[in-house]
């Protein structure tokens, strides 16, 4: 049988988005390796390449705690990565509680290694400090909770990711070359390499031996665990175009086989339009799009990913307004959680997620399965640059500050603040008098004193919160026009 999808961009843009994603709109993930040994940010993933960088944070962290990377490198890690209290179906258990309807692990970081059983990389977990199937175990809990599965990869990085001229450390070892990456440019770079962008443009660009074991992981990954979603970090704009496209294709045909839809996310313009899903790492757009896409953020409150002792966390206001920002505009919520090199995930981490479970308990019907309406929302406060990176500078909303969200017969106004005396919604001029049914807000019994004006909706609030964070109004609709 011919497969569906061809290794073509223009076969690959058939593919459309899995309906179980646009329904399920929040999914959480986690940054957990090696690098949550040292867990020191600002960026705790990034541990392995700073490590042997002097004028940073991490180089000096390293050096002061396990002395000089000429004599403790990032490999010597791996048995203190023993992982001793990972439960991945506590795991499952709290992404559930949390409202998540998929989840899974980052399957192999830029660092070379890889979280699961694998036969074409020695640097596994499952054969090295925690010596066990991580993704293995995560995929079989997650499943369990009723979750869809995924992995994220960015092993394509690991490619630059060391400074393999350094012949005083191990990453010049060819021995290490599994973990640390082929050895190559080893005589040094010639230019100003004075950050990590120009450092990588400098050096030899990947090989066709390179892509191929970047090929190698992932088809153990979909052949062993059988993703519903794979994520891709930046690197994915370095891989050869036919590789891109031959990969792309050979996972979308398994939708056939597995009788399941699948879905692929990417960064910036690493593919063609319209082929997969794209990802604004901790951003959003500020307005309705006509694409669906997804971001990654960290509940931490620093972009460090990866535990850091000394992060702080977003409050789950923050968490469940980037939440229905995101789904207002036609974008999905990917959380990032990174749990201690124990497996623990901290207790703050926790708090955040069960208080976002407890809003979706009463407030889901405006998020799950619903579309986006035709305008976004309404109020004073505005996202002043959308895209990547725009949720550095995020803002506070106010009880002015509606996002909407419908289905065939409601439309969903949330106010991502309390109102304190009447509700008024502008963007319900839409509407055709008579249109509006009945007007409640979801948790509460009470009913609600309402009138459709020429200047919106004009709605008196419940005398008591149902919950925290943010309110909804469920707005039924009825089409006047029918008798």
């Amino acid at each position: 049988m011919r497969p569906r999808y061809q290794p073509t961009w223009g076969s690959l843009q058939n593919h459309k988005t899995p309906q179980w994603l646009r329904e399920s709109k929040f999914g959480i993930y986690t940054h957990w390796g090696l690098y949550s040994v040292p867990a020191c940010g600002p960026n705790g993933s990034w541990y392995a390449h700073n490590m042997y960088r002097p004028g940073n944070p991490q180089f000096d962290y390293h050096e002061k705690t396990f002395g000089p990377a000429t004599e403790f490198g990032y490999k010597d890690f791996i048995p203190l990565f023993t992982a001793e209290k990972f439960d991945a179906e506590e795991w499952a258990q709290l992404f559930k509680a949390a409202g998540a309807r998929f989840a899974g692990p980052v399957a192999e970081h830029h660092d070379g290694f890889s979280l699961w059983n694998s036969t074409v990389n020695e640097w596994n977990a499952a054969s090295m400090g925690p010596k066990r199937d991580v993704v293995g175990e995560l995929e079989k809990a997650i499943r369990g909770e009723g979750m869809r599965f995924m992995t994220a990869f960015h092993h394509f990085e690991q490619w630059w990711f060391y400074p393999h001229w350094r012949s005083d450390c191990d990453v010049s070892d060819e021995k290490y070359a599994g973990l640390y990456g082929p050895m190559h440019n080893r005589d040094g770079l010639n230019g100003d390499a004075s950050d990590r962008r120009s450092e990588w443009t400098l050096q030899d660009r990947p090989n066709g031996d390179f892509h191929d074991f970047w090929r190698a992981k992932i088809d153990e990954v979909v052949e062993n665990y059988r993703p519903d979603l794979m994520w891709f970090d930046f690197g994915l704009r370095f891989v050869q175009e036919d590789y891109k496209k031959r990969m792309l294709a050979d996972y979308y045909n398994k939708e056939r086989e597995w009788g399941s839809e699948l879905a692929f996310t990417y960064k910036s313009h690493d593919l063609v339009p319209g082929v997969a899903i794209v990802d604004y790492e901790l951003g959003r757009m500020d307005r309705l799009t006509y694409y669906d896409w997804i971001t990654d953020t960290s509940i931490d409150d620093q972009g460090a990913w990866g535990f850091v002792s000394d992060a702080g966390f977003k409050n789950a206001s923050a968490l469940i307004h980037n939440l229905v920002d995101n789904v207002s505009k036609n974008g999905y919520l990917l959380l990032n959680v990174g749990p201690r090199a124990d497996g623990t995930i901290p207790e703050e981490a926790k708090e955040r997620l069960l208080a976002m479970g407890e809003w979706l308990r009463v407030n889901g019907e405006a998020i799950y399965g619903t579309s986006p309406w035709m305008t976004y929302g309404e109020g004073p406060t505005e996202m002043t640059d959308g895209g990547m990176f725009s949720e550095r500078h995020e803002v506070e909303y106010t009880a002015e500050d509606y996002r909407f969200t419908c289905t065939h017969d409601c439309i969903y106004a949330t106010c991502l603040g309390w109102p304190k005396e009447i509700s008024r919604i502008k963007s319900v001029q839409r509407l055709n008098d008579g249109e509006i049914k009945s007007v409640s807000m979801l948790g509460s019994d009470q009913p609600l004193a309402w009138k459709f004006t020429a200047d919106g909706l004009e709605v008196q609030p419940p005398r008591e919160k149902p919950c925290d964070l943010a309110y909804v109004y469920k707005i039924e609709r009825q089409n006047p026009f029918l008798t």
